[in-house]
């Protein structure tokens, strides 16, 4: 297992769908090693496995103390209530939070390393995580989601960042 390093924003890996997982490879197994390692660091709630380079369907959590992993996930449902607008930040948008809107729950069907069914799905921070990481999975980060001004607004301090 590996702690691997983090992609960030310019890197085209975050904005290329990433590919289904067909079969399960000792290099598949690996990648769940890495980003369940990746993910078990503080202030990290979720990890896409395009953010650490493989464009391949798979995403970690570490959610209060709750670790674990989803192969090809498909988000099932989303409520068409949504949260109160809430500040989201990303690994691979290092040190920006913006106001961004989610479904109050969602819920993601995929798979485990032995074929088994895994259901990840809840409401707020749960929600949040489903539909933030699946959108890494489509090679969409959560700036693209937010309101007009508030992107023109992230675009702006990202542009500083990258000038900086």
């Amino acid at each position: 297992m590996a702690t691997r390093e983090i992609r960030v924003v310019g890197d085209p890996v975050l904005r290329t769908p990433c590919e289904p997982i067909t079969e399960i490879t000792e290099s598949v197994r690996a990648l769940v090693e890495d980003l369940l390692e990746t993910v078990d660091h503080d202030g990290r709630a979720g990890l896409a496995a395009n953010q650490i380079g493989v464009s391949l369907r798979a995403f970690s959590w570490n959610i209060d103390g709750d670790i674990g992993y989803v192969l090809n996930p498909e988000i099932v449902e989303n409520s068409a209530e949504l949260q109160e607008l809430g500040d989201e930040g990303c690994l691979s948008v290092p040190g920006l939070w913006f106001a961004c809107e989610r479904p109050l729950y969602a819920k993601a069907i995929g798979t485990d390393l032995n074929g088994n069914q895994v259901v990840v799905e809840g409401e707020d921070i749960w929600a949040r995580l489903v539909n933030h990481e699946v959108d890494h999975l489509g090679g969409k980060l959560y700036i693209d989601r937010l309101a007009k001004e508030e992107r023109r607004r992230a675009m702006k301090e990202l542009r500083a960042q990258i000038d900086a």
